[in-house]
């Protein structure tokens, strides 16, 4: 078994550019953001989100435009002939990737030395070390539950109650259970673990002796279940592979455990408000030097927890954001001590022990990643290949690209082609080796002039509405409403139930 100590997805760090470039920047309050070659509007992002469909708002403004940066970083990159191959970047925007193999390789050499018994006995069996049941459920509706539909089912589950011996158990399972994932296998469940099963069903199997069948209906929230606790015999090879899994599992735990107690994981006085704020914004604090907590990994800064925050996936992110921002202060720390400093630790034990990728395990992650650029050029349409049969200058490379870049955002927000996204990694290798900028004073100009222009096409849109379609005004009856002669068709897209 190889389960990994812990477990997330890619990095990615937002990197500004130089002195000068920001200098630039901060004169221009007519651009929203900047590249090597191109830079974006305040007018142009208002008319792209104007026009689109997309809620006006900041943070979707911030959002359009980080976009186009990626986007338009990649066109630059391409134009120029970059494979991006540098070593030392992919390296580090891969960091959650190197570090999990490098964990996973420390995992390998630690069970080794755990000398658990992983034996499947029998007595292991009986003693509820892992479970294994047959059951017979008599479903209850979700909706439409009458007292009257629950007692029939409640007696016709009683009926063939009565009848049910261990003999004819799978026969009666096949005819009479509603579970479709059981039912024709005699209704036989896997073999599960505490915990696993709703605790109505777990304390019954666990009442009985294996070969027995509980002498009353189980209700849970499914139903009514017969239940038949299976004997050793039975699933011996099953119990076989999972009792390994529970004994690793708790030789696993027990090694955490005592990691992070002798740890010596110190918080510092600010840590939780501190936690919660880069959180919030990971991006933020990509060079947070602020000590957030110390241990025997040494100081677990608020870059390093940004840098964690952002591998996990955005959608991960989010809910981290939601939760912890309401969370109380011991359940921030316990959780930034189990999800993140126990993984210090670990690391540091890694590190302690000399454990690190071999040059074929190196090659294959950076191989990847290039795969990863060749890919996403190539669903862009802006390919290296396909510039350089198309200009023989790099500034003509550039404009072409660029050009591509900006017709197929102006598709984007209009749903007229598919998101093409831009991994984690990938962006942050882009924005560490190209200068590039987003101006926040650019953005909040152009949701502005995005409101206006939103405001003009919603009016535009209600002066055109058919007279069918125009809401009622207050206070009068439907009965009132002027209706028209012969009011156009509706398309489909409008038709409302």
């Amino acid at each position: 078994m190889n389960r990994p100590l812990f477990a997330f997805a890619a990095s990615f760090a937002i990197l500004a550019g130089c002195d000068g470039f920001k200098e630039a920047m901060t004169a221009h309050v007519d651009v929203v953001a900047r590249t090597p070659s191109q830079e974006l509007s305040v007018d142009r992002l208002a008319e792209l989100l104007g026009t689109s469909k997309i809620p006006v708002s900041e943070d979707n403004a911030r959002a359009l435009a980080d976009v186009w940066v990626n986007y338009q970083l990649l066109a630059h990159a391409s134009a120029q002939g970059d494979s991006l191959k540098d070593t030392k970047l992919i390296d580090d925007a891969l960091w959650p990737v190197l570090a999990q193999q490098k964990a996973s390789k420390w995992h390998d050499m630690l069970v080794k030395t755990w000398n658990v018994d992983t034996t499947a006995s029998e007595a292991r069996f009986n003693q509820g070390d892992a479970l294994a049941a047959s059951h017979i459920l008599f479903l209850l509706p979700e909706q439409g539950l009458t007292a009257a539909s629950r007692d029939s089912v409640r007696r016709q589950a009683e009926s063939v109650r009565k009848r049910v011996t261990a003999a004819n158990f799978a026969q009666l399972a096949k005819e009479f259970s509603m579970d479709p994932g059981s039912k024709e296998k005699g209704g036989m469940l896997p073999v599960f673990t505490s915990g696993t099963m709703v605790k109505e069903f777990e304390e019954s199997v666990r009442s009985i002796k294996p070969g027995e069948i509980a002498p009353g209906l189980v209700q849970t929230q499914f139903g009514y279940h017969i239940i038949r606790r299976a004997q050793f015999s039975e699933v011996k090879d099953e119990f076989a592979n999972q009792n390994a899994g529970v004994v690793m599992q708790k030789a696993e735990s027990t090694y955490l455990a005592k990691l992070e107690s002798g740890g010596e994981i110190k918080f510092k006085d600010n840590a939780i408000a501190k936690i919660k704020e880069v959180i919030a914004k990971p991006a933020d604090h990509s060079d947070d030097k602020t000590v957030i907590a110390t241990s025997k990994a040494g100081n677990f800064t608020a870059e390093r927890l940004a840098q964690w925050i952002s591998a996990y996936p955005p959608q991960q992110q989010g809910m981290l954001r939601a939760q912890i921002g309401q969370a109380a202060d011991s359940l921030v720390m316990q959780f930034t001590t189990h999800s993140f400093i126990r993984g210090e630790l670990v690391l540091h034990q890694a590190d302690s022990a000399k454990v690190t990728l071999s040059p074929a395990e190196l090659a294959d992650v950076r191989n990847n990643f290039a795969s990863l650029v060749t890919r996403v050029w190539t669903e862009l349409g802006i390919a290296p290949k396909t510039l350089a049969d198309s200009a023989k200058t790099t500034s003509d490379r550039e404009r072409i690209a660029s050009a591509h870049i900006e017709g197929y955002l102006e598709k984007l927000v209009h749903d007229q082609a598919q998101f093409v996204p831009i991994p984690q990694p990938l962006q942050e290798v882009l924005r560490e080796k190209y200068d590039y900028k987003v101006n926040a004073a650019g953005i909040a100009r152009a949701v502005e002039k995005a409101t206006k222009i939103r405001a003009a096409s919603d009016s535009t849109q209600a002066s055109q509405r058919p007279a069918s379609q125009v809401p009622l005004q207050p206070g009068t009856p439907p009965a009132q409403q002027p209706q028209p002669q012969q009011a156009p068709p509706v398309p489909p897209s409008k038709q409302v139930p």
